[in-house]
């Protein structure tokens, strides 16, 4: 196992300096392990340099004195993002919220389900501040930052209010420096203060260290001072409140919601020790991963209290955790239970799996495999590379190109792969020189690389370039890039610099980097990452494509297996591991888990029978996506792409949950197979038979899959039955010429000569010939005497139409063996609609049966 090399603890208190070099704020407990990946300046690349729109900016205010990198996606990014008073995903178990009078925090009352979404709105209880703040806006600022944490500091004069706000601290922390203490209720008046009830406009003063709360609408909660301190409570209204100190305070309060009476025993006991920060350190062996999270505290270290969530708990090593009955929060998550100490080692097993799957294809799909490896590579087409107009789609498209590559190795076709990176790099080149398209630059004023166009306009590629989804676009990125540089070091070494900018745009390790902040859209505490960035004030969280964002963690990993050192490898590994198991706790959902296990996030049933959350944010997780609502589309955007390191990611209860949720639209053919197919792979991960069988049936797979990789993946998933997974003959259009019979009335398919409309209505003299070429899984009908392709209309309401010079999916066809007819007897199902052909009474061949068994049947005559 790797020793720490840094280990620093932070001393005082509160409030860290910025580093003198590159004015970056942090904490500086247990830097981690590594260097930067690099630490070259990303101003040369091709677009140059950039900064986002006025809307976008970070609050110049709250990073008074200090200098980009920082950080975009973190749970308080709506602090730093303007207008910078929006709500802020924490600390959990509170949600927050900065104005210009101070801190504005609290925790919901309110747990919801409408039969799609779990729902805990936003609630303010409390806002912290002090008598002599002005309630200008611009007095507040960060003192320090580190990879959980902010410390956020109010200030007018020499008056102060310092407080360190860290996930899973149930307590707010508030250092006063020369300021009188004012609590305002924000949730209602206050109702009793220490025992005291308080009628409208009346006053309680009492002095000492420990005061209990209640406003009026019945919510607890208890100030602790950690020296003696004399507060007056006021009555204002039925809707405000107020508790002042006497006068001006040196010392620290901690103010902490109190859900259950019998909760304050323990808070009672752990109050005067206080996290001020949060060190970021891990270790490795061969086969694991260790995370850990060293606390900066004052006081007693092993007395710190703080709160875990259920992936915590999963992973914690030897907790020193009391029982659950003597503190608990539910949030969006789950609930929140008590441990104490101020070091957390989170063990994670790590994939040995790297560019293909840890077994061989099985060999009752090798043939099909190469099949369709022989004619994907062959419609690549040097010449009509894509010229990339956005990170997305062109790099969800590419990577899959560029798993072909990895495939042909794998499968012994080596003689393939150039066909494919010829191709990656005549569109990949498009990045170092853009002449059109898509321009990556550097953007400034928080430090990252965008796509250029975006910088101003939050609409362009996903938000790209205000910081959404940059795991998802640069993990595709980062694939590509890799799968080129394994086979071309003189392309690795001479792009080498321009493509780790990318990789430290979203997994840099060290807070040594003057350009990129640490780990961009990982929220460690959180245990996933968010896609959202600083758009709209950056406000709620959000993710709702953990496939992606596996994916991202998962170029990145190619990208350090083929660039980097082992210490990359092994960070990209423990962000797989780590955004994997976020993915299994909070977006799979089973309905087996028991409503009463510490580690269900969701204790309500009827949440868990959704088998699949499709969106998890701060205060609400639900089975929806922002783009659609139909079952199919909420679990594949969970599982997509379909790459090896998914083996881990789809587990046999969450797949078998997902086959027999969404069958109803795994059956239902107006559903894309762009879909269909990526639920028919990941439940290969459990039945790779009936998936291989099911996967005949397709004919599209999307931008972002192929049916090399669809068969390749399916045909090297584990096999314990043994059984042949593509069966003993996988299933294919007869190919070659013929002409076409219908097999009830005996008439030949003749195509009408105005109108190339086909038509069983002639004699075998006179029938048309057709050429049956390969497609995967089908195949093209093209009629000689005129040399154009059969179509079918997407409507099903016309006649089949030899009509088309060129083949796309209106023009693919799947003929296979007629159930329960006679040897030599086929069904056709157009690719356009998902229909069987039938003859209508003037025997035009018409796509509109929605059944096998009602389909006509037509004998393919060799010709």
């Amino acid at each position: 196992m790797l020793a720490s090399l840094v280990n620093l603890v932070i001393a005082s208190a509160i409030g860290v300096a910025a580093l003198p070099n590159s004015g970056k704020l942090q904490n500086i407990a247990g830097r981690g392990l590594f260097a930067p990946i690099a630490t070259s300046n990303p101003s040369g690349i091709s677009g140059g340099t950039t900064a986002t729109g006025a809307d976008g900016a970070p609050v110049s205010s709250f990073f008074a004195g200090l200098k980009p990198p920082f950080p975009t996606n973190s749970w308080w990014a709506s602090y730093a993002a303007t207008p910078g008073n929006g709500t802020a995903s924490g600390p959990f178990p509170y949600e927050s919220q900065l104005d210009g009078l101070g801190i504005n925090f609290g925790v919901s009352n309110s747990r919801q389900f409408d039969g799609t979404s779990i729902k805990q709105p936003t609630q303010n209880d409390w806002r912290a501040g002090f008598v002599e703040h002005s309630g200008n806006f611009a007095n507040h600022k960060a003192t320090a930052f580190d990879t959980h944490s902010v410390t956020v500091q109010y200030f007018q004069g020499g008056a102060s209010m310092t407080s360190p706000l860290i996930p899973g601290s149930p307590y707010i922390t508030l250092q006063y420096t020369a300021a009188t203490p004012l609590l305002t209720s924000r949730n209602g008046g206050i109702a009793s203060f220490n025992g005291q009830n308080l009628a409208n406009g009346q006053s309680a003063t009492v002095t000492g260290t420990s005061f209990t709360v209640v406003d009026t609408t019945g919510t607890s909660y208890v100030i602790y001072a950690l020296s003696s301190i004399t507060l007056t409570a006021t009555a204002t209204n039925g809707a405000q409140g107020t508790i002042k100190a006497s006068g001006t305070y040196n010392g620290v309060l901690r103010v902490v919601r109190l859900v259950q009476a019998s909760h304050k025993t323990l808070l009672d006991q752990h109050y005067s020790v206080y996290p001020t920060g949060v060190g970021l350190d891990y270790s490795f062996t061969t086969t694991t991963g260790t995370l850990i999270f060293n606390y900066a505290t004052v006081g007693d270290g092993s007395q710190l209290l703080m709160l875990t969530w259920p992936h915590h708990r999963l992973s914690l090593q030897s907790p020193n955790s009391p029982s659950t009955s003597s503190l608990g929060y539910l949030t969006t998550k789950g609930w929140m239970y008590p441990t104490l100490g101020n070091q957390w080692k989170l063990l994670y097993q790590l994939s040995s799996i790297t560019w293909n799957p840890p077994r061989a294809l099985d060999s009752s799909c090798s043939a099909s495999v190469i099949q369709g490896l022989q004619y994907e590579i062959g419609q690549l087409n040097v010449a009509n590379a894509p010229i990339p107009n956005e990170f997305y789609y062109w790099g969800g498209s590419l990577a899959a190109t560029a798993r072909l590559a990895l495939i042909a190795e794998a499968v012994g076709r080596t003689d393939l792969i150039p066909n494919v990176t010829n191709y990656l790099k005549a569109s990949f080149n498009n990045w170092f020189q853009p002449t059109t398209g898509a321009s990556p630059a550097y953007e400034t004023s928080w430090g990252g690389v965008i796509d250029k166009a975006g910088a101003t306009n939050s609409g362009i590629d996903f938000g790209n370039g205000y910081y959404n989804d940059h795991h998802f676009h640069y993990g595709y990125f980062l694939t590509v890039a890799a799968v080129i540089a394994k086979y071309d070091a003189t392309w690795l070494a001479q792009h080498k610099d321009f493509i780790n900018w990318f990789a430290r745009d979203i997994i840099n390790p060290s807070p040594q980097d003057p350009y990129f902040p640490v780990t961009r859209c990982r929220d460690w505490f959180a245990g996933h990452s968010w896609a959202s960035g600083i758009a709209n004030g950056a406000g709620s969280r959000d993710q709702e494509s953990t496939g992606e964002a596996v994916n991202g963690y998962y170029g990145a990993l190619l990208w350090a297996s083929v660039a980097l050192s082992q210490d990359y490898v092994n960070y990209a590994k423990l962000l797989v591991a780590t955004e994997q198991q976020g993915a299994q706790v909070y977006w799979h959902l089973y309905p087996q888990q028991s409503q009463t296990d510490p580690n269900n996030p969701y204790p309500e049933p009827a949440v868990r029978n959704l088998v699949t959350m499709g969106n998890v944010e701060d205060w609400q997780s639900g089975a929806w996506l922002f783009w659609g609502n139909q079952k199919s589309e909420i679990a594949a955007i969970q599982m997509l792409p379909i790459t090896p390191i998914n083996e881990v990611l789809y587990d046999t209860q969450w797949v078998n949950n997902v086959w027999s949720y969404a069958q109803n639209e795994i059956v239902d053919p107006t559903i894309a197979d762009d879909w269909r197919c990526v639920m028919i792979a990941a439940y290969a991960n459990a039945n790779p038979q009936t998936a291989a069988a099911w996967s005949a049936n397709l004919t599209t797979w999307g931008s972002g899959n192929t049916f090399t990789n669809e068969l390749f993946f399916i045909g090297t998933r584990p096999n314990p039955s043994g059984q042949p997974i593509c069966g003993t003959n996988f299933p294919q259009n007869p190919y070659g010429n013929f002409k076409i019979q219908a097999a009830t009335s005996g008439q030949w398919v003749v195509p009408n000569s105005a109108s190339s409309n086909l038509v069983a209505s002639g004699s075998q003299a006179n029938a048309g010939v057709f050429v049956s070429a390969y497609t995967p899984n089908a195949g093209t009908l093209k009629l000689t005497s005129n040399n154009q392709y059969v179509t079918a209309d997407q409507s099903g309401n016309f006649t089949l139409q030899a009509a088309r010079a060129t083949a796309s999916s209106w023009e693919v066809f799947t003929i296979r063996q007629k159930i329960g007819a006679a040897s030599g007897v086929y069904t056709i199902k157009a690719g356009s609609n998902k229909l069987w052909v039938g003859l209508a009474a003037d025997g035009s061949l018409i796509n509109n049966v929605a059944t096998e068994s009602a389909a006509a049947g037509f004998r393919f005559v060799s010709s």
